[in-house]
């Protein structure tokens, strides 16, 4: 959805869009590597990155505009999801199975 935003909403041309374009590929090939193997590095690198979505627009300057609504919800909502997952992996890690 951050990857699409800047066309879905006309995001003026600029950090907002560039950063649209470069998180949004980061977290969707992050989402993809979990999906394929699963490791606590990638909650992490997702958690880093929502992160950094959320406080994006006022460290690049696009504070005040819809581009950076979109990006604290996308950011909220990708570090909290991260963020449960490695608390789930905390609560309840996974067990090693030894096969002979």
């Amino acid at each position: 959805m951050l990857f699409f935003s800047p066309w879905i909403f006309a995001f003026e041309p600029g950090a907002a869009s560039q950063n649209a374009y470069v998180c949004g590929i980061i977290i969707a090939v992050l989402s993809i590597a979990a999906l394929a193997a699963f490791a606590v590095w990638e909650e992490w690198l997702n958690l880093i990155v929502g992160l950094w979505v959320l406080v994006s627009p006022w460290v690049l300057g696009f504070a005040a505009t819809q581009a950076m609504s979109v990006h604290v919800v996308i950011g909220v909502l990708v570090a909290v999801l991260a963020a449960i997952e490695l608390w789930i992996m905390h609560q309840n890690p996974p067990r090693l199975s030894a096969n002979r």
